[in-house]
């Protein structure tokens, strides 16, 4: 689930960090009225550390951020881009932060919220090369025309509703492959890591046993609870067959829940924050959407029919 984060004013005025990074999207490029001529990129640079603070006074004011609000912005560093330097703020509210990465003019006066596109390369491809499959739960030909990775928390309603999806519109691309990553959200789903930890497991015993145990979680997603989830897993686990002593080892073990924190770290490499993530040949899709999911998978079937390479 995407983290909301609303922070409550002296004027009651209500405000969502979640919306920050969208809202300075649409109003880029803004004004920073910066008293230096130039940015420096030194570490111990004035100008740098007085831009830093012309930003931080400058969201905080355009957001109506208190003093309970952390508002973080990093010393600005060359960018790609040659003009422009980059800078990454971080808003943060008790245990929940969001990230976002600004760019800055070298003047010091303009700060853009955005992305930069190079138009010579595949926009794709950065991310199908960050993805790790290493161990990852996989169904579906390795050489299939399309590769579905989902980053997933089994506590997720929205990753239930994504589940719900693919399993009514899959059987109509057997050409789809389809990657599991472990995303649990601990903070705020207080089973996700121990249904995580029985993926896992089942994984480890049989692989085939794992989307048994896949299809066992979100179904019964609203039967668990946190005090009940050990016992639901090792339920599931009888059901798929697995051997019952060998689970609760794995369970109790180190290596699963290493897995677990290594797909974890490799989905914050690609800028995953919210369950349920899917990248269809690397095309990031955010959500439950089965229209969207579809049209990306369709695509990409069309687009390989008059390309040899992805």
């Amino acid at each position: 689930m995407a983290i909301d984060i609303h922070i409550r004013m002296r004027s009651k005025v209500k405000i969502s960090v979640k919306a920050f990074a969208g809202l300075v999207l649409l109003l880029a490029p803004v004004l920073v009225r910066a008293q230096s001529a130039a940015v420096a990129t030194g570490p111990a640079s004035s100008q740098a550390a007085s831009v830093q603070k012309q930003i931080e006074a400058y969201l905080r004011n355009m957001y109506a951020f208190g003093s309970d609000v952390q508002v973080t912005v990093s010393a600005p560093k060359e960018s790609k881009v040659a003009g422009l330097l980059e800078t990454d703020v971080v808003v943060k509210i008790g245990e929940s932060n969001e990230n976002a990465k600004f760019y800055v003019s070298k003047d010091g006066k303009y700060l853009v919220r955005g992305e930069i596109a190079d138009l010579t390369r595949d926009p794709l491809a950065d991310n199908r090369a960050k993805i790790d499959f290493k161990n990852a739960p996989s169904i579906g030909n390795v050489n299939a025309p399309v590769t579905l990775v989902e980053y997933s928390d089994f506590e997720c309603p929205v990753c239930r509703n994504l589940h719900d999806v693919m399993r009514d519109m899959l059987p109509k691309y057997p050409q789809v492959r389809v990657v599991f990553k472990d995303f649990p959200l601990d903070s705020m789903h207080p089973w996700a890591r121990t249904a995580a930890l029985a993926g896992r497991c089942a994984y480890q015993q049989n692989p085939a046993a794992f989307w048994k145990m896949y299809d066992a979680i979100y179904d019964g997603q609203e039967i668990i609870s946190a005090s009940n989830a050990y016992s639901k897993m090792t339920d599931f686990a009888g059901q798929a067959g697995l051997n019952a002593e060998a689970f609760k080892s794995c369970m109790a073990g180190p290596e699963a829940a290493a897995a677990i924190d290594a797909s974890r770290a490799n989905g914050v490499q690609l800028d995953v924050n919210s369950t349920p993530t899917i990248f269809v040949n690397g095309r990031r899709l955010v959500g439950a959407d089965g229209r969207t999911l579809e049209q990306y998978i369709q695509y990409e079937l069309a687009r390989q029919k008059t390309s040899p390479t992805k």
